[in-house]
């Protein structure tokens, strides 16, 4: 049975910004470290992104086909925003990569995409349910994962980019020197998000993968000079 997430992948498109291709190429080369395989396992089965909407089953009498236009017309009424000051960071056992300051407008981006998908998203099964473990959450991350079927949103969001899986205490150092020099080139620079993605998991398991892509509003004009502008 298909999942789908909504993330945010700055240069999915050729023609987006050199900060944002710079980015997305430095996340694709470390995903292909072989020395790293075993702690990325899991990271690069998700792919290079930042969840806006975690992974859902799509609700009943619900399509992809009418997805694909829910994430249109979130798009459309959108500019694009910035990720200022990327910055290694560890989270619990694992490393990103995540904002320095002012995610604000991240902030709003994906509490909005939570709140405009979620009649999209199926209710949780007892399984998906057992998997999350709610019993060992903080009292207010299981309230919004009853609500949501997340822990991890609204005040409790952090817009991250995973770069590994849990890392053994024995080989923080090891990776954090390594994360370190890989992301050099792209620590501190402002990356400009210009539009969301749907991903798609075609089996449990499976790695995901993008099914389309979708413009802010003003990067679709940009693209079509003749395009009129939102008012």
């Amino acid at each position: 049975m298909k999942r789908y997430a909504v993330y945010a992948v700055p240069g999915i498109k050729k023609e987006e910004t050199a900060e944002a291709i710079r980015l997305r190429t430095a996340v694709d080369d470390w995903y292909s470290r072989q020395e790293f395989q075993d702690l990325t396992k899991d990271a690069r089965r998700y792919g290079f992104h930042a969840t806006l909407k975690a992974p859902i089953h799509l609700a009943a009498g619900r399509t992809e086909a009418q997805l694909c236009a829910a994430a249109d017309a979130f798009a459309a009424c959108r500019g694009p925003v910035v990720i200022p000051d990327l910055q290694p960071a560890a989270i619990g056992g694992f490393r990103a990569l995540v904002p320095g300051r002012d995610t604000e407008d991240l902030d709003v981006l994906a509490a909005d995409a939570l709140r405009a998908f979620e009649d999209f998203r199926a209710p949780l099964t007892q399984g998906d349910i057992r998997r999350r473990r709610p019993e060992n959450m903080e009292r207010r991350e299981r309230e919004l994962f009853e609500r949501w079927g997340y822990p991890y949103v609204l005040e409790k969001y952090l817009f991250h980019f995973t770069l590994t899986d849990h890392v053994p205490l024995e080989r923080t150092a090891e990776i954090d020197v390594a994360i370190k020099d890989h992301f050099d080139g792209v620590s501190g620079v402002d990356v400009p998000l210009t539009a969301i993605v749907l991903s798609v998991e075609p089996a449990p398991g499976a790695a995901f993968e993008v099914l389309s892509v979708h413009p802010f509003a003003e990067q679709a004009a940009l693209e079509t000079p003749d395009a009129p502008r939102p008012s």
